[in-house]
């Protein structure tokens, strides 16, 4: 978990003194740093790691970044691997992937979706990264290596990934051999040569070994680094060296097994006997060993080992934090258990408690399993899940309770609960209702037989969370039945939840009032939303949770959205501001949403320019100070802006990006991106591919409609609508006009009038492409109406020219007000880029011979194409990138059928498609 990370596991290992230089091996190292993946794989002791960290001592670092992960057996699972990965790739690149790591600590959505984020953010970096996974055998597994390939699969080319391990990982390795992307160290190249074992042998450690018996060790050994490690220890002070060497012979295990037996004879008693007792440590430090050995001089007991390079490695420049080396350490605790076994488990209760009393509750509740204290791991659970639970780790509670045997958790009903909360944030409900059960006849037993609270097998530890225990599990039903569907029972449980809870337990009521609120707005009745949600506003800010607030926010502004309230969602989101402002310390997690959803009313009243600042602001806070749905929130606002700027497919590039970093909530998806994506498909004339996303959702035009599908089926009008301006059968537009007028009667019912306005411009443009003139202004004239008091504009400039027209009547039929004016100057201003056609206007723009229309977008192109301007000055006459106006050129060709841009003025000639060519 984020909280809990051991800051040493990034850290590049020191370089020893006097190492052995090999200059073979860093050479092959620098070629990897051309392709993806360097593997250096080998068993134990063959120097992987020693040979890593001599190279980066090396590298260059005013060019070059390194991101360090030394892995455990604590890594395997998805959440703290990738949450350790990232983290590492933090100090290499500050800030990359902070929006991602909050999603991995409770329900981690699909990895590739937060790899895709990641990924997203690492192509912009302008140096070479390089990612070195260290021990990666400790993680390899499937629930690892399906994220790693992707990883693999998708990285920019100025990363590369470094995997040290002992056994070939589970990685598409047949491929990227195939491809020149794999660069490989195998334990044949590991191997002292016999010149690099005589350099160690007689330079480093000093022994003077003859020639002849450095060859014969070298050949015993096979190079192997560990092995000639131990020998020389085992060499050091001896007369009978010779003799040694000569009877220095057997496989590796045997090797390593006699090897150990005369490093440790040789030791002191005290020595030996605190090497024993710490080698069940993953990390060690002079107080955490005084308190595992029972005596003190610990630090001074490490610095000793460390100068007599007894296998310990520092983790820190500062030389706090040290390990053994992994092959040391596993023969250690061998050595341990057949020696000294009844210690062992006294020996992890002593490491459990120091590290419960240096506030590390994941260590500490480590060794008290390891121990089979299974009591006083299930305490110190229990007295963590508060912290965990405010900070997501729901996960982490999981992978423990897991461990805890059942009758215990049950015994204890405030950890019952945690396990509960942990089952359902994983989306697991089977069986959620016997165990709420289960702790309710347990809280009743308790009270009827002990006033007090504590009576037969119940154990309470934390007597705070005991009391809001009624309230949580109230709650937690209302959760059970809005994952059923049951918006009733939600709002039924969410009220016996608010009644249960205690007087100053705020974040219960808070969020059984957001549950409610869920449950409201899923049903469609957005008022009595609204109101849930202001309450449970005003319990997160008594309980002081404000970044909480932040995301009732949201939820807030977007229903008043759908209100037609722009002015109320506008005042939300800066009130929220403004909270988030008076709060001390770092900004607040949630501070970069509200600056999209200002985005967002800013571009609705037509103000581009405010809409873009917004969205510049909240990306230069950062994913990090988003909540997770931020980078695809984001997304989706700029494609809005790109679409009403007429850049059609760079809104469909943002919004495919949106779809893959798309994280969901609790809240409904009345918007999704997929039927974003099918407007803009039907705006661009691409009517078969939006089509298709119809009849995948299943939608018809004469659906029972709902609130939660509305969005869906205004969506399917609107391609309806595109699809007979693309066959120009006014005729079909008989389906298109009885599902709008179903669909307004449905949000005028519902009190909702920003969908009632777009469906009345909908309605107007379909009566005006039918003909019937009249029945369009009217439409128009009522969308007018509840439109102007909130400023709407780009509802109807989004439109196009029918809606120009449409509205240059109105002018003309009565004084016009000033919003009408504001409407036209928006068609017509200087420097305002043109909206994509809409499908009425389609209809009179396909010329004789075109296969598609082109967009207005493509018409500007190719007017300028007319021109001597080269393609960057196109682009910057039109304010695109480059690769945009390209995409562009490649859709005028083919909609042409020529493949040159002489070709295609040319033929535009003929079919008198440049009219009024800009001027240069």
């Amino acid at each position: 978990m984020t909280s809990q990370l051991v800051a040493t596991k990034l850290y590049v290992p020191r370089l020893r003194r006097n190492s052995v230089a090999r200059p073979r091996l860093s050479a092959r190292l620098d070629r990897g740093s051309e392709t993806r993946l360097t593997l250096i794989s080998a068993p134990a002791g063959f120097g992987k790691t020693t040979l890593l960290t001599a190279w980066l001592a090396g590298v260059d670092r005013e060019n070059r970044s390194v991101a360090w992960l030394s892995l455990d057996q604590n890594d395997s699972r998805p959440g703290p691997f990738w949450t350790y990965l990232i983290t590492a790739l933090q100090t290499a690149v500050p800030g990359v992937g902070a929006g991602v790591l909050p999603l991995l600590q409770s329900t981690p959505p699909p990895i590739q979706t937060v790899l895709a984020a990641v990924l997203n953010e690492l192509s912009a970096v302008p140096v070479d990264v390089d990612l070195v996974l260290d021990d990666y055998h400790l993680v390899d597994g499937p629930d690892i290596g399906a994220g790693m390939t992707f990883l693999l699969d998708h990285l920019p080319p100025q990363i590369h990934l470094v995997i040290s391990s002992r056994a070939d990982p589970a990685l598409p390795l047949a491929r990227l051999r195939a491809r020149g992307e794999l660069v490989e160290v195998r334990a044949a190249d590991l191997r002292f040569t016999p010149d690099e074992a005589a350099t160690y042998l007689n330079d480093v450690t000093g022994l003077d070994l003859a020639p002849a018996d450095i060859a014969a060790l070298e050949g015993r050994t096979e190079g192997w680094i560990a092995a000639l490690q131990l020998a020389a220890l085992s060499m050091q002070g001896r007369k009978d060296v010779g003799d040694f060497i000569a009877g220095f012979a057997g496989d590796d295990r045997y090797i390593v097994d006699y090897l150990v037996e005369e490093v440790l004879q040789r030791q002191t008693a005290q020595v030996r006997t605190f090497l024993l007792r710490t080698s069940l440590l993953d990390r060690l430090s002079g107080p955490l060993c005084d308190a595992v050995t029972g005596e003190p001089g610990g630090k001074a007991t490490l610095e000793a080992l460390d100068r007599a390079n007894l296998f310990l490695i520092p983790l820190d420049d500062n030389r706090h934090w040290y390990r053994y080396h992994h092959l040391f350490a596993d023969m250690l605790r061998a050595h341990l258990l057949d020696e000294r076994p009844d210690e062992v488990d006294e020996l992890h209760r002593r490491a459990s408690r120091w590290y419960d009393r240096d506030g590390q509750p994941a260590p500490a509740v480590r060794h008290a399993l390891a121990a089979g204290d299974v009591e006083r791991a299930a305490d110190l659970v229990e007295l963590a899940g508060p912290e965990l639970r405010r900070t997501r780790q729901e996960a982490t509670i999981r992978a423990w309770l897991d461990v805890i045997p059942d009758e215990v958790v049950r015994a204890r009903p405030v950890l019952a609960i945690g396990l509960i909360g942990a089952l359902m944030a994983g989306n697991e409900f089977d069986g959620v209702e016997e165990r709420l059960s289960d702790v309710e006849r347990r809280l009743a037993a308790s009270d009827h037989d002990d006033p007090g609270g504590s009576a037969g097998d119940m154990i309470v530890v934390d007597e705070k969370e005991l009391s809001r225990l009624p309230g949580v599990i109230a709650m937690s039903r209302a959760g059970l039945a809005m994952v059923r569907g049951d918006l009733p029972g939600t709002i039924r449980h969410a009220r016996l939840a608010m009644g249960r809870a205690p007087a100053d337990d705020h974040v219960t009521r808070a969020g059984a009032a957001a549950l409610s609120g869920l449950a409201f707005w899923a049903g469609g009745d957005l008022e009595a939303a609204a109101r849930a949600y202001a309450d449970a506003v005003d319990g997160l800010q008594r309980a002081g949770h404000i970044a909480d607030v932040l995301g009732c926010s949201i939820a807030i502004a977007d229903i008043r959205i759908t209100q037609g309230r722009l002015t109320d969602a506008l005042r939300t989101y800066e009130h929220a501001l403004q909270l988030a402002s008076d709060e001390p310390g770092p900004v607040l997690r949630g501070t970069a949403d509200m600056y999209v959803g200002l985005s967002q009313i800013a571009c609705e009243r037509g103000d581009l320019a405010a809409a873009t600042e917004h969205l510049r602001r909240s990306q230069e806070l950062g994913e990090h100070i988003g909540l997770p749905q931020n980078p695809y929130r984001r997304r989706v606002a700029m494609a809005r802006i790109r679409q009403s700027q007429g850049d059609l497919a760079g809104a469909l590039t943002l919004l495919d990006e949106a779809q893959r970093v798309y994280v969901g909530d609790f809240s409904p998806n009345v918007r999704p991106v997929e039927a974003l994506r099918a407007r803009v498909l039907a705006a661009q004339g691409n009517v078969p591919k939006a089509m298709e996303w119809a009849r995948e959702q299943g939608l018809q035009v004469d659906d029972k409609l709902s609130y939660v599908r509305e969005f869906e089926h205004i969506t399917l009008a609107r391609i309806l609508l595109a699809q007979g301006a693309t066959s120009g059968d006014r005729g079909s537009l008989g389906p298109v006009t009885r599902l709008l007028d179903n669909l307004l009667s449905a949000a005028d019912a519902g009190g909702r009038t920003g969908s009632a306005i777009e469906i009345l411009v909908l309605q107007a443009l379909t009566r005006h492409a039918d003909g019937d003139t009249a029945g369009a202004l009217t439409a128009l004239d009522r969308a007018l109406t509840l439109a102007e008091p909130e400023g709407y504009v780009q509802v109807f400039v989004g439109e196009g020219a029918p809606m120009a027209s449409l509205l240059t009547v109105v002018a003309a039929r009565r004084t016009a007000s000033d919003h009408v004016r504001r409407l036209l100057d928006a068609f017509t201003r200087d420097g305002a880029t043109a909206p994509a056609p809409s499908p009425v206007e389609r209809m009179d723009r396909r010329g004789p011979g075109l296969v598609e229309s082109l967009s207005d977008r493509e018409l500007d192109v190719l007017r300028l194409l007319a021109t001597d301007l080269d393609g960057p000055a196109i682009a910057r006459r039109l304010f695109v990138s480059v690769n945009t106006m390209r995409t562009h050129t490649k859709s005028i060709y083919a909609k042409l059928g020529v493949n040159s841009r002489r070709a295609a003025v040319r033929r535009a000639e003929e079919l008198d498609l440049l009219a009024h060519t800009p001027q240069q």
